[in-house]
């Protein structure tokens, strides 16, 4: 029977991992640069259960998700992650999404080349809790439009799927015309 959250389909795969699996699964995931960061006390000597609570309580059910995919496939353990895709697929069907790729990840060019209004959602993702200080500071200094949409793909929209939806929804406020644009090319 297929689970009934994202969670419980954590803990399954955090519970079938092999001992040396999980413990090289928990260092990957303190070794993350990425925000939010995990620390190493609220994983070592930890159960499969404790980890999935950090996972969801760090980066929230969808991007615990993305972040346990991303560190499967960097242990090698694709059919885990495999797994956890499909017992997860009829749970992450989420607004933003289309199928099994996100907006904001199926347009990643378009919107690195098209986004215009920068400063609007930097402002948003701020507000939103997506980007500390340092990171808006950091990435309103870049000085060309492309490269600040690069960047936040390359750091803040790497973290999950609620990021990615904060993302989206922004998009939809400050630049709704292309969104509807690139919603009927798809």
């Amino acid at each position: 029977m297929a689970p009934k959250t994202i969670k419980m389909a954590l803990s399954n795969m955090l519970a079938d991992l092999k001992k040396d699996d999980l413990a090289k699964f928990c260092s990957q995931l303190v070794d993350r640069r990425e925000e939010p960061r995990v620390r190493r006390n609220r994983v070592e000597g930890k159960s499969f259960l404790e980890i999935a609570d950090v996972l969801v309580s760090a980066f929230t059910e969808q991007g615990a998700l993305d972040v346990a995919t991303e560190i499967l496939n960097d242990i090698d353990c694709q059919n885990d992650a495999k797994n956890l895709a499909e017992d997860t697929r009829e749970l992450t069907s989420k607004s933003g999404s289309t199928g099994n790729k996100h907006f904001v990840d199926k347009h990643k060019v378009e919107l690195i080349q098209r986004v215009s209004n920068t400063d609007s959602i930097l402002d948003g993702l701020f507000d939103h809790d997506v980007i500390p200080q340092e990171v808006y500071d950091k990435i309103r200094a870049v000085p060309t439009t492309q490269a600040r949409v690069r960047e936040l793909y390359c750091g803040p929209l790497k973290a999950g799927q609620e990021c990615k939806n904060v993302f989206y929804k922004l998009l939809e406020q400050h630049e709704k015309f292309l969104v509807e644009d690139l919603k009927k090319k798809a």
